[in-house]
Parts: C-alpha cells; sequence; structure tokens
C-alpha cells in the first residue's frame, strides 16, 4: 500500500515539474543553496519571493517545495490560512506529523494553549453577555470568521480587573466598568479563584513567548534526523504583521532561549519586498528574489505547452495579459484557435490585485486612479473625486498598496497592474472613460493656464514644468478623443522635438501610451514610429568656432523624427516651417551643413516671417564660410525680432571674422546689454578688441566669459591669444592646457597648443600637438603649415615641404604658408650643395 502511494506520489511530482515553465534562474538558485553546506559563505537562511499579484509567487514556491522534497528535505507549507503566531506554529507542527516527525511536547502545549484561551474567552464571552453578540453583528458579514477578536480585546480587559496587566491601555474602552467587573470575576471563577500558574497566563496573553523556545528544541531534534528542514510563509502580504518579527528573532537573535538549527531554509513569498530596516543586519542571510512579468520567451513556452502556437494568438494573448503568468495561463487554458477566441483577462487581473480590499469605495478610488499616468496628491483628488477631508488619508492607503510605487514626481501604478484596470473601466462605461480622461485633461489644462499667467512665466517650452503639464493633458485628450487630439499632438511633438531628444522622446511615449490605453490604432502607431526614430543612431560633431556659444547638441534620431512628421503628419504651413528649422537645426549640430541650409530654405519659403529660420540659415552660412551671408539673414531675422540678444552676439561674431570690427563691437555690445549672461558675447568682444589690439579690454572681457562659463575652451584659447600679446607665455600656456584637457578632441585647441610650444622651442611636444589636430581633422590646413614649420624646425626638412605643399593645396593664398615653404625650399637647396 505504501508503495503504491508513493509511485502515485512520484507521478504527481512528475507531472508537476514537466508544467512548471520558466523561471530556471530562480530554480537554480535554490537548488545550488541545498548543496551549500550551512557553513558555506554562499549558503542563504532565507529567501524572500516578492512581486505583483499574477506573477507566479506561489507557483515559484510550490515548485521550490518540490525541488527541496526531491533533496529529502521536510518541507512546511503556511499561508494566510493562519491568523497568528500559535495558528503558524501549530501548521508547522501538524506537517511536521503528517511526514512522520510528531512534535510531541509542542503537541502538548498547543492543546493547552487552546485550553486556556477557551476558558478566558467563554468566561467573558459570558460576562458580556448579548452585547457581545449585538457588536459583532454590526461588524460585517466577516466578523463571524473571526469570533475571537472581540472577547480576546475582553478577555485581556478582564485581566486588568484581576490585576494581572498594568492599565487597560489600547483596551480602554472596549467594555464599560461594569463588564469589566463582571468579566473579572467570571474569569476567577473559571480559573479556579485565581490562575493556576504563571505559565496559564502567558499562554493566554503571549502564547508565542511560551511556544516558541518548544518549537525550537523539537525542530532540533527533527533536524538531526533530516538533511534539510524548508519552511515556506506564502502570502506574506498578509501574514507579515504577525510573523515577520517573529521570523526575524528566530533567525537573528536568541530572544526565544535559542535560534532555528543551521539546516533550516526559511522562505517568504508577497508582495512587498521584505522590512529592510528590521532585515538589513541580516543582509549576508537574506535573499531578495523579485519576480516580474513571464520574458516573452517563458510566456510563448508556457502556450506551446499547451498547443497554442499559431502567432497571432500568441502575439493577442501577449498583448492582453502583459505576459503576467497567472492570465497567460488562464487564456492557454482556453486554448484559442484565433485572435477573436483569446478572452480578455481584465476581470480576472483586477481581482486579484485588489483580492484583500472588499471596500467598494476603496476599489473604485483604485480603478479611478489608474488613468492618470502618475499620480501626486492633487492628480489623486481630481481622479478619485473624493472629498478633501477623505483624500490625504485615501491617498496615504493609496500609496501603501504593493502595485503602487515611486514614479519620480508623484506615485505610478506598475504597468502590469494597470494595463488591465484601464482596459475594464474602458469597456465597462465607454461614455464614462471619455468623461472621466476629458475632465482630467482639462484639470491639467488649467493648472497649465495658472502657470503661463503667473508673475514668472517664460517662453512656455522651456519651463519643464509647463511641459509636463501639456505632456499630461495631451495624454487624456489623446484616451477621450483619439482621432480629433491627434493633429493638435502631433504639431507639439514637432514642438518637443526642438527641445532636443529627450523631451522628444516623452511625447512620443505619451502618444504610444494614449494609444495602447485607449485602444487608438492610429496613435499608437505614432508613438511607436517616432520612438523607432528618436532610437536611430547619431553622434555629436564639433560644430566649428562660430558656434562656440553652443545650441544644444545635436541628434540624429530628432532629424529622423521629424522627417516622419513632416512626410506623414500633414501639418499646417507654421508647423512645416517650425518642423524645417528644427530639423535644420538638428542637422547643423549634427555637421550637416548643406543640408541644414537646405531645410532652412524650405522654412523660410514656408513662412517668411519665422525668425527662428532666418537665424538657423545665419548659422549654416557661417558654417560654411558665407560670412556675408550669414551677416544678412541675421539682418533679417532682428529686423523680426530686434530684442533677440543671441542673434546680435551672432552677428557680431561673424562681422569680427570679416574684420568689421567696429560694427562687430556695437553687436556685441547690444547682444551683452540684452543678455548680460551670454558668455559667447563676451567671449567674442574679448576676441574683437584683441583684433583692434586692445589688450586690457579684451583680457575683462575674457575674464568675465570665463566667470560666466568656468570650462568654455574657446574663451580660453582667446585668452590665450591675449597673454601672447602681452609676453605672457607661461599663462598662455596655462590656459591652452586646460582648453585642451577640457576638449580633448578640439583640432583649433590642439593646433593652438601647438604653435605656443613651437614658438617656446617646444618642437618635439609642438608635434606631438598637430599631429593630434590633423588626426581629428585631416583638412586643417593651419595645422599642416605650422607641423611644416615644426618640422623644418627639427631639420626633417622633406616632411616638411610636404606638410606646406598640403597647406597650400587646402588653402592656395595661405601667405605665411608660401613663405614657410619658400624658407624651406631654400633649406633643401642649400643641403644639396
Amino acid at each position: 500500500m505504501a508503495r503504491a502511494r508513493s509511485s502515485t506520489q512520484q507521478v504527481i511530482s512528475e507531472r508537476s515539474r514537466r508544467a512548471f515553465v520558466g523561471r530556471d534562474a530562480e530554480r537554480a538558485l535554490f537548488r545550488n543553496n541545498l548543496e551549500h553546506p550551512p557553513q558555506d559563505e554562499r549558503h542563504t537562511f532565507l529567501f524572500h519571493v516578492h512581486g505583483n499579484a499574477g506573477v507566479g509567487k506561489t507557483c515559484l514556491v510550490r515548485e521550490w517545495e518540490r525541488i527541496a522534497r526531491e533533496c529529502g528535505a521536510l518541507t512546511v507549507y503556511v499561508d494566510e490560512a493562519v491568523g497568528s503566531v500559535p495558528e503558524a506554529i501549530a501548521a508547522i507542527s501538524d506537517r511536521c506529523a503528517r511526514e512522520g516527525h510528531r512534535l510531541k511536547d509542542l503537541d502538548r502545549l498547543l492543546a493547552a494553549h487552546r485550553e486556556r484561551r477557551h476558558e478566558a474567552e467563554t468566561a467573558v464571552a459570558a460576562a458580556l453577555g448579548p452585547q457581545a453578540g449585538r457588536t459583532a453583528d454590526t461588524q460585517g458579514p466577516d466578523a463571524a470568521a473571526q469570533p475571537s477578536q472581540l472577547t480576546l480585546a475582553a478577555t485581556r480587559a478582564g485581566l486588568v480587573g484581576l490585576g494581572l496587566l498594568p492599565g487597560v491601555g489600547a483596551f480602554a474602552g472596549a467594555v464599560d466598568p461594569v463588564q469589566l467587573a463582571q468579566s473579572a470575576d467570571r474569569l476567577r471563577t473559571s480559573m479556579g479563584g485565581r490562575p493556576r500558574n504563571q505559565e496559564d497566563l502567558r499562554l493566554v496573553l503571549a502564547p508565542e513567548q511560551v511556544l516558541t523556545p518548544v518549537l525550537l528544541d523539537e525542530l532540533a531534534g527533527t533536524a538531526a534526523r533530516v538533511p534539510w528542514i524548508v519552511l515556506f510563509f506564502d502570502t506574506y502580504e498578509r501574514t507579515a504583521p504577525f510573523l515577520d518579527g517573529w521570523l526575524h528573532d528566530m533567525l537573528g537573535t536568541d530572544r526565544h532561549g535559542g535560534a532555528l538549527p543551521d539546516n533550516v531554509v526559511v522562505v517568504t513569498a508577497g508582495q512587498r519586498p521584505l522590512d529592510t530596516a528590521r532585515w538589513s543586519g541580516l543582509a549576508d542571510s537574506v535573499r531578495d528574489v523579485p519576480l516580474g512579468p513571464f520574458t516573452e520567451t517563458e510566456a510563448r513556452l508556457l502556450l506551446a505547452g499547451r498547443d497554442v502556437v499559431a502567432e497571432p494568438v500568441v502575439r493577442e494573448v501577449l498583448r492582453l495579459t502583459g505576459r503576467l503568468p497567472v492570465l497567460v495561463s488562464t487564456l492557454a487554458a482556453n486554448r484559442p484557435a484565433a485572435p477573436d477566441e483569446v478572452g480578455d483577462p481584465s476581470v480576472t487581473a483586477v481581482d486579484r490585485f485588489l483580492k484583500w480590499e472588499r471596500d467598494p469605495v476603496r476599489r473604485a478610488v483604485v480603478l479611478a486612479c489608474a488613468l492618470p499616468r502618475r499620480l501626486d496628491a492633487d492628480v489623486f483628488r481630481a481622479a478619485s473625486g473624493c472629498a478633501d477631508t477623505e483624500a490625504d488619508a485615501l491617498f496615504a492607503w493609496l500609496r501603501e498598496l504593493p502595485f503602487v510605487g515611486d514614479g519620480g514626481n508623484g506615485v505610478r501604478y506598475h504597468d502590469v497592474v494597470r494595463a488591465p484596470m484601464l482596459r475594464l473601466e474602458r469597456r465597462r462605461s465607454p461614455r464614462g472613460w471619455t468623461e472621466r480622461h476629458t475632465r482630467l485633461a482639462g484639470t491639467f489644462g488649467r493648472w497649465r493656464g495658472e502657470l503661463e499667467a503667473g508673475p514668472d512665466a517664460g517662453p512656455p517650452w522651456a519651463d519643464e514644468e509647463w511641459r509636463e503639464l501639456r505632456l499630461a493633458e495631451s495624454y487624456h485628450l489623446l484616451c477621450a478623443r483619439p482621432r480629433a487630439a491627434l493633429p493638435e499632438v502631433l504639431a507639439d511633438t514637432v514642438r518637443a522635438c526642438d527641445q532636443g531628444e529627450a523631451v522628444a522622446a516623452r511625447w512620443a511615449r505619451a502618444l504610444a501610451d494614449a494609444g495602447e490605453d485607449a485602444d487608438a490604432v492610429d496613435v499608437a502607431r505614432w508613438g511607436r514610429d517616432l520612438t523607432e526614430a528618436l532610437a536611430g543612431p547619431g553622434e555629436p560633431e564639433g560644430t566649428g568656432e562660430a558656434a562656440a556659444g553652443g545650441e544644444e547638441r545635436p541628434d540624429a534620431g530628432v532629424v529622423a523624427a521629424l522627417g516622419l512628421l513632416l512626410n506623414r503628419a500633414g501639418l499646417g504651413p507654421a508647423e512645416q516651417a517650425l518642423a524645417r528649422t528644427a530639423r535644420g537645426a538638428a542637422l547643423r549640430r549634427a555637421g550637416a551643413h548643406a543640408r541644414a541650409l537646405a531645410e532652412y530654405d524650405r522654412a523660410v519659403a514656408l513662412d517668411p516671417g519665422l525668425a527662428r529660420a532666418h537665424r538657423g540659415r545665419a548659422l549654416s552660412r557661417g558654417e560654411l564660410g558665407d560670412y556675408e551671408g550669414a551677416v544678412a539673414d541675421l539682418d533679417r531675422a532682428l529686423a523680426l525680432a530686434p530684442d533677440d540678444g543671441r542673434a546680435y552676439a551672432m552677428r557680431g561674431e561673424y562681422r569680427r571674422i570679416l574684420h568689421a570690427y567696429d560694427a562687430a563691437v556695437r553687436d556685441l555690445d547690444r547682444g551683452i546689454a540684452l543678455d548680460p549672461a551670454r558668455a559667447f558675447a563676451w567671449a567674442s568682444r574679448g576676441a574683437t578688441r584683441l583684433g583692434m589690439g586692445e589688450l586690457d579690454e579684451a583680457l575683462a572681457d575674457l575674464d568675465r566669459a570665463l566667470e560666466l562659463s568656468p570650462e568654455y575652451g574657446w574663451a580660453l584659447a582667446r585668452r590665450a591669444r591675449v597673454w601672447r600679446a602681452r609676453g605672457e607665455h607661461d599663462r598662455q600656456l596655462a590656459d591652452l592646457d586646460r582648453a585642451v584637457r577640457l576638449q580633448p578632441d578640439w583640432a583649433w585647441g590642439a593646433c593652438e597648443r601647438g604653435d605656443a610650444l613651437r614658438v617656446a622651442g617646444r618642437h618635439e611636444e609642438a608635434l606631438a600637438d598637430y599631429d593630434r589636430a590633423l588626426a581629428l581633422d585631416d583638412a586643417y590646413a593651419s595645422a599642416y603649415a605650422s607641423r611644416g614649420a615644426c618640422l623644418s624646425a627639427l631639420g626633417r626638412h622633406a616632411e616638411a615641404l610636404a606638410d606646406l605643399d598640403r597647406a597650400l593645396e587646402l588653402r592656395p593664398g595661405y601667405a605665411w604658408a608660401l613663405e614657410r615653404r619658400e624658407a624651406v625650399r631654400d633649406r633643401l637647396a642649400d643641403d644639396a650643395r
């Protein structure tokens, strides 16, 4: 008979093993732990598995239990069926007995505990009379499931009346004075006038203090007869309030006169992580095991095991379940053959997430607050519709839910939890869905308007807070009415691209989220395509001296995203002009100046009054060496926007390059007056005054530029030229050393330092800088000429001649290179003679 029973168990175990899919790393982790003896530093004494409802915590715990039993372990499984430490101890004792390891002394003490407690409760219940029943009736339908709570409180109150507890404490008001006296008298009578001994009292009032030492002794005896004892505590989010401290004491202290045997492994599994404040002292012995949804491979394996292999069906299951194991398993069990046979598991999922919450108000709040992507106290009030008197308490409660976590500015639901809640709400009441999202969009729009009207309001798209409010407003508009809101949001996406990749990516993400959450195919496609475009490759390149004032870094993804918007969005002329301008700026920053110029030309043709397009075109012309054209474009830009300090500074710089120093100084004076914090304008005026021979004024301007921007390499290099003109070569080299250190890939800076070193007679060091400059820019005529002069000084005249020839190929009228080449030819002729 025993053999048949063992064979059946083996068959069941083998079926369970085959049915379990995925979690290979977690299974290997647990199995390997049982291969390390307790003395091994790699051995873990407590595993804590945690994750949202439905990720398969119980399945993993049961799989670990199977593995433990394969390794010969005695296993004990405890879940939320226990409601106290004594009940957990009883569950451990019962399982040990069923496995042939009866804990006799513990069983006798447990029986005594139940008897003493029953005596005390009976006595107090009798003293309370019908009042106890009436109170229980008002507790609701769950009161019958927990009949001892009121009587236990009254029992303790009765013991206060006996003088055996110091003060009523937390039980003040539990019963009135008459009931207290009656319960005390009845308790005296039931226990023979006075308690038999102190142990009886402790069995009623603090049973874990009496039972735990005996449990430890009994487990020590059992542990000597088995290789391992593994205690599994599942649904720990329910039992941790009373078990967590008790387990910690047994594992990490001798508070109960001993500790668990060293071949005992404890496994806890719940929705929340362990309390780090309590368990941090045992970090070396505790292993955190977070669980998330299945990987796509794991989900596909589970589906294949249920013969669900048709790709359209698999994709639909993955989409609807978020790869949450319990939902994948639920849908797979129905073996759908076509996508339209795949049911929506949202109701099942939401029921699991809110399994322990029975209050209909709280359940409604959870579902309502799933609509915003992020929550703070203000958004919570707007989404939940709670009265102000209740909002703070409910928000505090919501924040403690296991699937609500920190989301940066506020909190957010875990995606796996939020998605089915949104589907449930959308399908349950389509009109309610639209109304609530419209209301939330209006709330964010109102807050945005208040910010715009504030005393410190500036350009809205440059304000991060404004952008976040606009983004939230856009998301809810797309969820409420996708088709109507899409054109406006796409126009905003153009402006977001103009702010750089990071901002553009947030708009693309909002489009993708709204498309998925509202089941809006076109919106989702836009979000997906823009996200892919923004993720494209591309590295920034240097933009040259004229752009040293610095606009934001280039991004090939922005170029691609704007191209997508221009090709498909059907933007109006103004939005198209803005998109062309933004795309031109990104191309220019990436070094594609000819392409950038073409984009600016198109933008100006679409909207001749767009000052930014003229200013951007000026920068592209400047990078291509057309400084007169750049000045003309800036003339037009300033006619349209006469208070643009940056445009004045740019025009002043181009006039400096053209040696129109007086006009340059006038422009730079005006630019500094309009925007005194712009380091570029100060540096450019310093360089202009250097060209005019005004060394003290130039030095003052460059010092001011470096006060505003201490790591401004171009200003350091220009100040180095002032030091050179003043004959202060140590300071010159110090500034150039710092400039090159700040910008190691800057060819102009390397060449400048090479020139300083060459003049100082340090030719070998200078040669290294010239080599570096030409490695960075192989069309740098000045670097070739300077390296030629350096090589000649080192007596390497043939190499010098080759460099000077190359310099003159690049710049045929380069007078200094011509003079040097003639000198080198003369030297070569002398050597030949």
